[in-house]
Parts: structure tokens; sequence; C-alpha cells
């Protein structure tokens, strides 16, 4: 027995209407408890998933600082700019194609292999509509990952076509592949790629390698900034010139922004936190993601130092090595945070700000 419209009424009136007159005491009291226990259920994972989205969207803010730190104080305006049309254009994408190319017609009893969603386009018959935002939260994401490496060279049009396209289309095949019980890639499927399918438990692959190998493919088709390897000429320099951002503090603020967002990101992929053990599961992804964050912002610190002083004769502790040695591990701890032991993701972190430096 689930109720899904309440009005005006309490959850038990409603549960107590609907119970069967004709059924003894015992047999309503079962019901009406099995409908109020359901109803709760629903109520607390709703929320849940609204707090997680919150954290995620709340991301973009951090985003929107960091780039805006790196860049040189005459393009802020401009960087902040890609953040919100990073939103807005997810918000619109991921409403009409993205979500039915990534979920359109899931269905986890049925064996097929799709390349994409072919159901739910502007969202028709969906009904949980909080699964939607979830995910386009997860899809903003990705697509404000490029923004920071196409800061100070892109047309403003560009941008704005680009975003559409990857939260539109290419995350959303990509979700599909791994995410949806259709993905050859699923670890949902019914019948897993290899009796396993893949795990990536909140997008370490999904949203982080997607934008990250759109950053690269960007980077190498626009090259770099005008006066940094070569002059307005085009005569290469003798040497590199450096653009330091204007704001460490802007980057700081965007660093730890970013690091409280993720715990809506990496959690809230849980879905529910209602179900059996699912509380435990939560517990376990907070843990993780705190204790990989942390080791490699300390390892890259470290490193960073030790490499500084092999160097110069001089050791150095770089704030920039540290904060970005944290996002690093943030990133790292994604795919598998649900899965490790607390002591594999302080291992998993500090690999991760190893490899960052």
């Amino acid at each position: 027995m689930v109720v899904t419209e309440f009005n005006d009424s309490s959850v038990y009136m409603a549960c107590k209407a609907s119970a069967d007159p004709n059924a003894s005491q015992l047999d309503q009291l079962d019901a009406m408890l099995q409908c109020i226990g359901e109803a709760n259920a629903n109520s607390l994972d709703t929320f849940f998933l609204v707090y997680a989205s919150s954290l995620v969207f709340l991301m973009q803010a951090g985003f929107a600082m960091l780039c805006a730190g790196c860049v040189q104080l005459k393009n802020v305006q401009n960087s902040m700019l890609k953040n919100l049309l990073d939103a807005c254009c997810a918000a619109l994408g991921f409403y009409s194609v993205g979500y039915a190319f990534a979920y359109g017609g899931m269905d986890f009893s049925d064996p097929q292999k799709t390349f994409i969603g072919t159901e739910n386009f502007f969202l028709m018959g969906v009904d949980n509509l909080m699964f939607w935002m979830f995910q386009f939260a997860f899809a903003a994401s990705s697509a404000t990952i490029v923004a920071g490496t196409l800061a100070e060279r892109c047309q403003m049009a560009a941008y704005l076509c680009y975003s559409l396209a990857l939260t539109g289309f290419v995350y959303p095949v990509v979700a599909h592949s791994i995410w949806s019980p259709q993905g050859f890639l699923s670890a949902k499927a019914v019948d897993p790629l290899w009796g396993v399918g893949v795990i990536d438990f909140a997008g370490s692959s999904v949203v982080h390698l997607t934008g990250g190998s759109t950053a690269l493919i960007a980077t190498y088709l626009l090259g770099p900034r005008r006066g940094r390897f070569y002059d307005h000429r085009g005569i290469p320099l003798a040497e590199p010139v450096e653009f330091p951002g204007h704001s460490a503090a802007l980057q700081m603020l965007g660093a730890f922004i970013l690091w409280f967002g993720w715990y809506g990101f990496n959690t809230g992929s849980a879905l529910s936190i209602t179900g059996p053990n699912r509380d435990e599961v939560v517990s376990l992804v907070a843990v993780n993601t705190t204790l990989a964050a942390a080791s490699a912002g300390i390892s890259s610190l470290y490193l960073n130092y030790y490499l500084m002083e092999r160097k110069t004769g001089e050791g150095n502790f770089s704030l920039f090595a540290a904060m970005n040695g944290c996002l690093a591990g943030l990133v790292g701890s994604t795919g598998g945070c649900a899965v490790v032991e607390p002591w594999a993701a302080v291992i998993i972190g500090s690999v991760s700000g190893l490899l960052y430096l």
C-alpha cells in the first residue's frame, strides 16, 4: 500500500482511509504501519536528495570562486559568466534531451543493452523528479570542470554551444553506459560486463573523466593564451610569460566550497538513506571523502616541498599545492568511496595528491 497524495490530511489519516475495511483489525493495522513507513521513507529520501542536490549545486559557486581567483583581474567577469552559463545550459539541456539519453526508459528487469535512452524527453512520464534534479547537478558539474581550462581564451558563443552539447548529449551517453541498467558497462544490468560491470559510485569516470577529457581536447584545439609562449607576431618567447591568478583568497574559498559540496556529491550518490544499511553506507562515504581529501593535501604539500628543495636548495610549503592536492583527493575518492575501508581512502588520497604534481 503506497499513498502518493495526502492533500491536507496527515499520513496517518490517509493510510487509515486507504486500508481495506473488510480485512481483520490485525491486517488493517499491519497495512497501515507499512503504508506509514513507506510514506515516511519516501519523504526522507526526497529530502535527502534535496540536501545532496543543493550541496552539489553549491559546487558551482566553488568552481566560480576557484576560476575567478586563477585568472587575471580583467577576465574575472568573463570567467564567472561561463560558470553561470554552465548551470543554465545544463538545466535546459538535461531537461530537454539529456535525461532521456542518460536514463530514459530504465528497466532493471530488461537484459537489453542500448547506446542511449529513448524515452522521457522533456521529463514526460518521469515520476521521480528529485532524481532528475540530482542528476542535473552532476551534469552541470561535469560541464563546469572545463570552464577553468578554457579561461581567458574562448568566445562566449562557442562556450554556450559547448555547454549545451556536453550536458545534452556527451555526458548523458557516458552516464547511460555506466549508471543505466541498459548501459553496456553497468553493474546494475541483468547481465553485467564480465559478471561485475563497472562500479563508479559517485562519478569518478562519469563526471570527472568526461569533463577532464573534454578539457584536454578543448585545450589542444584552442592552444595557449596569447602572450604565454609567443609574442603578438607569433615569434616564440625565450621564456614563457607567467599569468598568475589575481587572488589566492578566492581560490582558497572556492576549494573549501568544493570540499563542502563534495559531501553532497558523494553521499548523495547513495540516492536513499532509508533502505537496509544505507545509513552505514552514507556514513562510510562521508568518512572516506574526508580522509582522501586530507591525505591528498598533505602528500601533495610535502612532495612539492621536497621537489622545490631539490631544485632550488630551499623548500617551500605551497598553498596551491596543498589546495589542489585536496581537490585531487576528492576526485580520486568518488569512484570507490562506498566500497573501500577508511585506511584505503587514505592511500587513494595520498596517491591522488602525488599524481596531481
